[in-house]
């Protein structure tokens, strides 16, 4: 059984992602899906207002909602689906995955976003390191692609 560890923070770009990769075919191998939601930031100022058991409620029914629209495109004959929410760094999460199911293949499906840097999810790959020239650069490019419509 091949073992398929994915990142997701969004479900639509992931399964944009991950619709390709899906196996076809009865010659096929089956495959165990580990699916990692990764949920987004809480911000400084609205942790300070929320408890914890408010925000891992939250944290589950953000998970339920991503899980419900991405593990069924998953399910093919034979495959299982695991699913679990990130919590603490991604690189010892992945490690900890790989030495539970095995050798596994890596799969970052999370939505990339301006300024927001993300932490990787193995060692053998360092996060890009994005300047502020990269973002002024693409906002150009963008004002100069607006404008010449």
């Amino acid at each position: 059984m091949d073992n398929m560890i994915v990142y997701v923070d969004e479900a639509a770009y992931a399964l944009t992602m991950l619709t390709p990769m899906l196996p076809v075919g009865k010659s096929r191998s089956p495959v165990r899906w580990i699916v990692v939601g990764c949920a987004p930031r809480v911000t400084h100022h609205v942790s300070k207002w929320v408890t914890h058991s408010a925000r891992q409620s939250w944290r589950s029914k953000w998970a339920n909602k991503v899980f419900s629209q991405v593990v069924p495109r998953l399910q093919g004959p034979g495959d299982s689906v695991i699913t679990q929410v990130a919590s603490g760094p991604l690189c010892d999460l992945t490690e900890a995955l790989m030495a539970q199911y095995g050798a596994s293949r890596v799969l970052d499906a999370r939505r990339p976003k301006v300024g927001n840097e993300y932490q990787p999810v193995t060692r053998q790959h360092p996060p890009e390191v994005r300047g502020l020239w990269s973002y002024v650069a693409m906002m150009a490019s963008t004002g100069m692609l607006l404008t010449a419509d």
